[in-house]
């Protein structure tokens, strides 16, 4: 499988190594052919691993990783091109999060989500919101965390939710483990999360912990 990968972060880079490790061939996308970060990332990552724009990981990709900010998001997808993203899954990991006067902010919130704009924004695309509930390293090794934490999937085509589970397990997260939260409303709530998983991180101390919904009888 081709994969795109938008943005040279901790994010985009972790995701990326670990789907070159399972053997797909990923192309690590920026705004320029000569960003250092994804340059560097390419060089250490072996043959399967290569970079470029936006335009040029997502024109020849199966499927598009969003891992840029979510308030650069659409920014990026445009640079990528709405003919290179028709009928593709684009599997958004963003958070539309951002310090303003010292004050961490969301935008948008409560009654839109990075994941909607992006749907309407490319409506002939498949989106999913997944994994922007975790810290990048527990994204590709759930086995840092012990338990039978979960993990989130929204989107309106259910072929494409499928195909995310299923890479989801080539990560280690069981399908049993992956909660549909239904369509790609639902990303309101998973992206709100972020100001609390926050305070946890001050909490816990660091960033491996995760939910684990537990069922009533």
């Amino acid at each position: 499988m081709r994969y795109a990968v938008l943005g040279t972060g901790e994010v985009g880079r972790t995701l990326g190594g670990r789907l070159v490790e399972l053997g797909h061939e990923v192309m690590l996308g920026s705004r320029t052919k000569d960003n250092p970060a994804a340059l560097e990332w390419a060089r250490g990552a072996g043959p399967r691993a290569s970079a470029g724009t936006f335009a040029d990981a997502a024109v020849s990709a199966d499927v598009v990783v969003i891992a840029v900010g979510g308030r650069v998001a659409l920014a990026a997808l445009e640079a990528a091109g709405a003919e290179n993203l028709d009928g593709k899954v684009l599997i958004d990991v963003s958070n539309p999060l951002a310090f303003e006067e010292g004050e961490l902010r969301l935008s948008p919130v409560g009654s839109d989500s990075v994941g909607e704009q992006i749907q309407r924004a490319f409506p002939h695309a498949r989106v999913v919101k997944s994994l922007n509930t975790v810290n990048c390293r527990l994204m590709v090794e759930p086995a840092l965390v012990p338990g039978e934490h979960n993990v989130f999937v929204c989107g309106e085509d259910a072929a494409a939710k499928e195909q995310v589970t299923g890479l989801l397990g080539e990560f280690g997260w069981p399908p049993d483990r992956v909660l549909d939260l239904g369509g790609i409303r639902a990303a309101r709530g998973v992206e709100m999360w972020l100001p609390l998983w926050l305070s946890l991180l001050q909490h816990v101390g660091h960033a491996e912990f995760n939910l684990e919904v537990r069922r009533g009888r």
